[in-house]
């Protein structure tokens, strides 16, 4: 289970400043997917960044299956992320110089998984993303929607009890989004990944269990789509 309590988040610039989180306070329950909506600038890739260990909070705490986040220090974080967090972004952010393989290998190296089993893994996920000849391509010579794939299965290959999506689909087409996301969605359950996705598009709340949707950095509106099972 992750408590979110009280979170406050203001970016200061020459322009002034700017309220991201204004006293956000939220449980989200372990093994379900979240949508976590809003119009751009309305905190949702921020409460990310804060969940996942990227973006300390002004205020508030944030504890993650019982661990005080922030409350660790620098390297107790850090293998907290490596090992329970896994990130998928907006634009894949694959390693260029990594084949797709290397790819997805590079958190189960991180993580001290041996070769073998690495590669064991690697071939799994290829087959389950749909990709299984795409092991020596570099992320160049992929589509779009195969970036995300390749993505995805990097972010959950270290099996994270946390997947954290910003806004995965916002570069994809209509029909490959949606497979995008089925596909996180399936691969989630079969990891009992605690799924939440940042995105401005209504359409993805009807795969979610429950749609958290920010305004102006509070909290607007919360609603229970699928009973908890």
């Amino acid at each position: 289970m992750i408590r979110l309590q009280a979170l406050t988040k203001v970016f200061r610039s020459g322009r002034g400043e700017i309220r991201a989180l204004a006293d956000v306070s939220a449980t989200i329950e372990a093994g379900r997917f979240t949508a976590v909506i809003g119009k751009s600038g309305s905190g949702k890739s921020t409460l990310l960044n804060c969940i996942g260990g990227l973006e300390p909070p002004d205020k508030g705490s944030i504890s993650c299956f019982g661990t005080a986040i922030y409350a660790l220090g620098a390297a107790e974080l850090s293998r907290f992320q490596r090992r329970e967090i896994g990130f998928v972004f907006q634009q894949g952010n694959l390693l260029s110089y990594l084949t797709v393989a290397e790819n997805i290998g590079f958190p189960l190296a991180l993580n001290g998984v041996g070769a073998r089993l690495r590669s064991q893994k690697i071939d799994e996920l290829l087959r389950r993303i749909g990709l299984p000849s795409a092991a020596k391509a570099l992320p160049r010579e992929l589509s779009s929607g195969e970036a995300q794939r390749v993505a995805l299965a990097r972010a959950i290959a270290h099996h994270p009890r946390i997947l954290l999506a910003d806004e995965p689909t916002a570069n994809l087409d209509t029909a490959t989004g949606r497979q995008a996301v089925q596909l996180m969605r399936d691969l989630g359950r079969e990891h009992r990944c605690t799924i939440i996705m940042a995105t401005h598009d209504d359409e993805i709340r009807a795969a979610a269990d429950r749609v958290i949707r920010l305004k102006d950095g509070r909290i607007h509106h919360e609603e229970e789509l699928k009973e908890e099972q």
